[in-house]
């Protein structure tokens, strides 16, 4: 047996992939192009490891100038570890709070080194529970026809689930809501309300929702509101998401000792392969059902995201069609087959070199 590998080198290389329309959120957010990273981890061996930083300012305060710096800050305290040393590793990344899309990149670039290090694929060493996992996709805020035309290209796709974002205003949501039933009457959708919603107007806005047929509503609530979130659940109009209330481990400890929600929305992209597995792992021990989401990552992201979603427990939808909206990218993501998304075909697909230079800045 020879000595375990170690990190040698860490590398950001941004690149930018235009979207082929904004996709709007919350109370004011716009992202209208992918302006993200793609982190390489080399270990001693010459093994590598990737992963896509998604940069977002207005959730996690991240940009391409933080995400640098926090990685300079790291890179003399990871150099020299051994690729299999989860502990240490999972130390220095802790002891560094919030940066959770430089973090979550870093953890499953890492993961991936060190698979390959023991020759082997990040698929092959993420076992899968399930051979197939349901698919869903994000609808913006926007103009009806605008929304119609972004799910007619996503139903087309093969999608069969629809998020809908919703908040700004309950009739226009009301109407946006009615037309997609009307437009596709096989489609499930539930809601995304990213924290818009007033305390004393979330019960009317639910029971419309619940009135329309929506499967489940996201962060309806602001997540300070703790006692207003317990209350909303208990009342059990919607089972409610959990996303932004849970972004940690520690996060995630408080809201189920609070009973706040009832499906967790896992996203890789803030907390790798590390977390995410002990996140699921907390979530099924208190009976709790789950999804992966997607931090609108390009088709190469959403790959190593949906990796996890075959994972034990992970029993909802998962938002892993996000890069249908981009204009192209440099992996070839395999088809979705009537709302499904198969292990086999995910497993065949592989990073295009030649597809990332032409995006990459």
């Amino acid at each position: 047996m020879g000595a375990m590998p170690t990190v040698r080198d860490l590398r950001l290389i941004p690149f930018r992939i235009p979207l082929k329309a904004p996709l709007r959120w919350g109370k004011s957010s716009e992202l209208a192009a992918l302006e993200h990273a793609l982190l390489e981890v080399e270990l001693s061996d010459g093994s590598i490891g990737r992963a896509e930083v998604a940069i977002r300012p207005t959730i996690y305060g991240e940009t391409l100038g933080s995400v640098r710096a926090g990685l300079e800050y790291l890179r003399p305290r990871l150099l020299g570890l051994e690729a299999d040393d989860q502990e240490g590793i999972r130390a220095v990344l802790e002891a560094f709070p919030f940066n959770f899309g430089l973090k979550g990149a870093l953890d499953t670039a890492l993961w991936e080194a060190w698979a390959r290090s023991e020759g082997e694929e990040l698929y092959q060493v993420l076992k899968p529970a399930k051979h197939r996992v349901r698919v869903a996709y994000i609808l913006g805020l926007g103009e009806e026809d605008e929304v119609l035309e972004d799910a007619r290209m996503a139903f087309g796709a093969g999608v069969r689930v629809f998020k809908v974002k919703v908040g700004r205003d309950l009739e226009a949501d009301t109407r946006r809501i009615l037309r997609l039933k009307e437009a596709f009457p096989e489609a499930e959708l539930y809601a995304d309300a990213n924290e818009s919603l007033p305390p004393k107007e979330a019960e009317r806005y639910l029971l419309a929702w619940k009135e329309l047929g929506l499967r489940y509503v996201e962060e309806p609530l602001p997540v300070e509101e703790v006692e207003a979130r317990r209350a909303l659940r208990e009342k059990g109009i919607l089972p409610l998401i959990a996303d932004d209330a849970a972004m940690t481990p520690k996060d995630l400890r408080r809201e189920l000792a609070l009973n706040t929600f009832d499906v967790l929305n896992l996203k890789p992209a803030r907390t790798g392969v590390t977390w995410t597995l002990e996140m699921l792992a907390l979530a099924r021990e208190r009976g709790k059902k789950a999804m992966v989401g997607s931090q609108a990552q390009s088709a190469f992201g959403a790959y190593q995201s949906a990796l996890l979603a075959f994972q034990q427990g992970v029993t909802e939808p998962c938002e892993l069609a996000f890069h249908l909206k981009a204009e192209g990218g440099f992996f070839p993501f395999p088809p979705f087959r009537e709302g499904w998304l198969y292990w086999e075909d995910l497993v065949e697909a592989r990073f295009d070199e030649e597809a990332f230079a032409r995006y990459a800045l």
